[in-house]
């Protein structure tokens, strides 16, 4: 899936959340999407936890939701904290 198609994608799915561009962050990050590791909820739970320490794999995939991790990877993509409170998106 290309990159405008993904955030199209995302939006829908959770249309709480911003999702941009990586270049709308810093011009010195082509290609990929930036968002926030702070808000939107899916069944209560935050969509990103950066200190999650689920060893299960259960609830998160270093810090994302199972769900959401493994619909982007499918979809060739994968999650990558930039720091506590900013998370990217990138082509895998």
């Amino acid at each position: 899936m290309n990159r405008a198609k993904l955030i199209e994608e995302l939006k829908k799915r959770y249309p709480g959340k911003n999702f941009r561009t990586s270049e709308e962050f810093s011009d010195s990050m082509p290609g990929g999407v930036w968002t926030s590791g702070e808000d939107g909820k899916e069944e209560s739970l935050p969509l990103f936890n950066y200190y999650a320490q689920d060893n299960s794999e259960k609830t998160y995939i270093f810090g994302v939701r199972t769900f959401l991790h493994n619909w982007l990877e499918e979809q060739g993509w994968y999650c990558e904290w930039y720091d506590a409170g900013t998370v990217m998106i990138w082509e895998l």
